[in-house]
């Protein structure tokens, strides 16, 4: 059987995966201004890596915002558009072995949808998201690459920046850590570095989709959340999401390749 390509055109990144009898043989992620050069590149760039010559691709499963600029078969391979927000769902269920969940993707914006056996729903979202994270950093720090804005973050202190629940009552409040940001930016220092600053950035982008899940869940049956898309690379995210299941009972979930959750969802789908 010949490979599935499934492939998650967004806003600022191009995801790609690749398939053959259901198993997955690699992954991608290519970052470029233009999402057509993008998608051809992400293209060329994963079979030339995987040494798979372009005649054992057998169909493409297209989704994302820039999958709408395609109108013709790629290459001549028979080429499937699929929703976004259904590939959001159900990449999300099959890459964290749920069959209930509210997922979110965290791209450039976050978008929430609640994906189970009835079918994908789409919630809401938020323009919160990677694309905040790049243009306040180019602002406030000067910094437009994610990789080193993210790199920068790792030094950062967010006790110079966010003001806590600690800061307010100074002491102990059942079920309410005093670690909780009570608001972002509300004490930032003069000392602050940009490290500090670079990590409140992401903070505030993770507790927007972390608050937002909150709200999604209330009267609902799940508690599971799971996270994908490009911002779960990010090594504060496991860590930043953690008081969400402390105070609210929500368990957050990164599953392997939650970056590609979108881009696989899309296949499988189309493989349907």
């Amino acid at each position: 059987m010949g490979i599935i390509l499934g492939i998650d055109v967004g806003g600022s990144t191009t995801k790609i995966v690749g398939l053959r009898d259901s198993e997955l043989i690699g992954t991608l992620q290519v970052r470029a201004g233009d999402q057509v050069t993008s998608l051809f590149g992400a293209i060329g760039n994963f079979l030339f890596k995987n040494n798979i010559p372009l005649s054992d691709v057998q169909s493409i499963a297209l989704t994302g915002v820039g999958a709408t600029f395609i109108d013709e078969p790629i290459y001549g391979i028979k080429t499937e558009k699929v929703d976004e927000l259904q590939a959001v769902g159900y990449g999300g269920l099959k890459l964290s072995g749920l069959q209930e969940a509210i997922v979110i993707s965290l791209g450039t914006g976050t978008a929430l949808v609640r994906a189970g056996k009835e079918g994908v729903r789409h919630i809401g979202g938020s323009g919160v998201g990677g694309g905040t994270l790049v243009g306040l950093a180019s602002q406030m720090l000067g910094k437009s690459d994610f990789d080193a804005i993210i790199d920068l973050a790792k030094s950062g202190n967010l006790e110079n920046v966010d003001l806590s629940v600690r800061d307010i009552v100074g002491r102990e409040i059942p079920s309410l850590p005093l670690d909780l940001t009570a608001a972002n930016f509300g004490k930032i220092k003069s000392t602050a570095t940009q490290a500090d600053i670079a990590l409140a950035i992401i903070n505030m982008i993770f507790q927007t989709a972390g608050v937002l899940a909150v709200f999604a869940a209330r009267g609902d049956t799940t508690r599971d959340v799971v996270l994908t898309g490009s911002l779960t690379e990010i090594p504060q995210a496991s860590e930043l999401f953690a008081p969400f299941k402390e105070v609210y009972d929500l368990r957050y979930v990164i599953p392997p390749n939650a970056v590609h959750a979108t881009a696989l969802g899309a296949t499988y789908l189309a493989k349907q």
